[in-house]
């Protein structure tokens, strides 16, 4: 049996140095597994190998990679050509370990196998073996199985060398013990690089299920902002990818590794998670009087029950007048006016308590009218018809909040920078903060919560303040407006990069690339997208380049 000399351990170390290296600073698995198998061929001057991995339920082990020198068979890896081979049952039907098959042995006992001539065995079922060369006149002798396990015992994975070649004659040998060392110190550098992926991949998932959790929370709180968190992510990534694709302009040099993706997708996912501290009738108040209810209703009774006194003044005034006939119908005439204007002013206070894009003046100053009715409470007691706290909501000029409310609502994003700048990020998700907390701030720096300008944010966090309102603009589902027409939004957007608001360079991307159709037409109401004149919107050149 061929013995190696010092040269050839010493070729053999620094293969295994090499290796580690490499297992170090790898982060895809399957290359990382097909290196392995390599340099344990290369190792052992095998023709053969596979590498094993274990089914998701630990039943049986699945063919990874198979690579086969004589035969010129490659599968699994950087191949792209898939493993024909079936899996190797680790039980049997009763449940009983399968102790026939070598890989199955070596992984139930992690134990290795080294053995020199599998026609001469009969320790271990090798029918399939030799159905295998038969089909493929091929003849299989050495074989060397060693299993792969983790700090915990539990397997990773079995790696299976096959005729080992002696370097000179290139006659078929066993593999020597030192192979089997050699393997075994590879296979267990495999096996933690392995656990460590892993491990990350493990913890990756958990973030993310934590992220899934918060959004939960907030979904079940509001179910408008979980619509909104779903959205945002995947429009600031389909932003990012256009930016990313562009070659000319001022955003040419903007590149995206993989990480960066998945550093920016989970601050889309994380950008609202501050809402999780906003009371929810403050986010989903749809109208100037809902708190906990809307008080609409309250007033509604107020209306009833001025016209209900008016109807009793007039039957007053009617017993009075006794049989006077003309007296009677100018009662009753003035009772009717007086009851029409009633209504027309219940009415009135029920349009003015939906909230819009700006309420006129004289609307504002018919409220302040009305409140002043004096109507008489269950109590006995004369009061004002509307009391401060209506009256201030009344007279909302845009949309449905007061300025306190706009202020609790303004303050989840401050929460959000605050929840997510406690948290230890890893090196690779530093950003989230920034990018998360950015996306309410403006390009002239009249953004909140800290009032920054373009140059002082991240090309991300701009992208996620386009997506955020754009979404906000075409969202169909809030309690509070109804879902604007895509040429309408485009035309907000447009006037929102020409006055400072948003990155006129990013929305050129926006609307060069048409981002905002393709967002459209998967989640927009068909009845919303309307046909769009790119020339028309405002901030937009056609034939301008980026």
């Amino acid at each position: 049996m061929q013995e190696l000399n010092q040269t050839q351990i010493a070729e053999r170390l620094d293969q295994l140095t090499e290796l580690s290296v490499q297992l170090g600073s790898s982060h895809d698995t399957d290359s990382l597994l097909e290196r392995i198998l390599i340099v344990a061929k290369s190792m052992t001057n095998a023709d053969g190998g596979t590498l094993y991995r274990p089914s998701e339920d630990k039943r049986q082990l699945n063919f990874h990679i198979l690579i086969n020198d004589t035969l010129n068979t490659h599968q699994g890896g950087s191949s792209g050509q898939p493993v024909t081979a079936g899996s190797v049952p680790l039980f049997n039907d009763n449940g009983e370990k399968n102790l026939s098959a070598v890989a199955a042995y070596a992984a139930h006992f992690g134990l290795s196998v080294n053995i020199e001539d599998v026609y001469k065995a009969d320790v271990f079922n090798f029918s399939g073996m030799v159905k295998f060369d038969q089909m493929r006149n091929y003849h299989s002798q050495s074989f060397l199985t060693v299993p792969m396990s983790d700090h915990e015992g539990e397997l990773v994975g079995v790696l299976q060398l096959i005729n080992s070649k002696d370097t000179e004659t290139g006659q078929i040998r066993a593999f020597t013990q030192t192979d089997q060392r050699f393997i075994e110190a590879l296979a267990a550098q495999a096996a933690v690089a392995l656990t460590h992926q892993r491990l990350i991949a493990q913890l990756e998932e958990l973030l993310e299920s934590l992220v899934n959790l918060i959004n939960i929370g907030i979904d079940e709180k509001s179910p408008y902002t979980g619509r909104h968190c779903q959205f945002v992510p995947e429009l600031t990534m389909m932003l990012a990818e256009a930016v990313h694709n562009t070659d000319t302009g001022p955003l040419a040099d903007f590149q995206m590794t993989d990480a960066d993706r998945k550093e920016l997708w989970l601050a889309g996912l994380l950008h609202d998670c501050g809402k999780i501290t906003t009371p929810v009738h403050v986010v989903d108040k749809a109208t100037k009087l809902e708190t906990i209810f809307d008080r609409i209703a309250l007033v509604d009774t107020r209306f009833e029950v001025l016209l209900r006194d008016a109807e009793i003044a007039a039957l007053k005034r009617k017993l009075e007048a006794g049989a006077d006939h003309s007296a009677i119908a100018a009662i009753d005439a003035e009772l009717a006016q007086q009851q029409a204007a009633l209504r027309d002013e219940r009415d009135f206070i029920r349009y003015a308590n939906v909230g819009g894009e700006g309420m006129k003046p004289e609307d504002q100053e018919r409220v302040r009218q009305i409140a002043q009715y004096r109507w008489t409470g269950p109590d006995g007691a004369e009061q004002a018809f509307l009391d401060n706290d209506e009256l201030t909501n009344l007279t909302i000029k845009f949309g449905t909040l007061t300025e306190p409310e706009r202020k609790e609502i303004n303050n989840h994003i401050s929460m959000t920078i605050k929840m997510l700048e406690a948290l230890p990020w890893p090196k690779h998700l530093k950003n989230v903060p920034e990018y998360a907390g950015g996306h309410h701030e403006r390009m002239d720096g009249k953004g909140y919560p800290r009032g920054l300008t373009k140059d002082q944010m991240s090309v991300q966090a701009r992208v996620m303040a386009i997506a955020d309102i754009f979404e906000a603009l075409t969202a169909k589902d809030r309690p509070y407006k109804k879902g604007k027409m895509l040429s309408e939004s485009l035309r907000i957007l447009g006037h929102f990069s020409l006055n400072g608001h948003i990155d006129p360079d990013l929305f050129d991307i926006f609307i060069r690339n048409k981002i905002y159709l393709e967002f459209a037409h998967k989640n927009m109401d068909e009845k919303q997208i309307d046909a769009i004149d790119e020339s028309q919107i405002p901030g937009y050149r056609a034939d301008q380049n980026t």
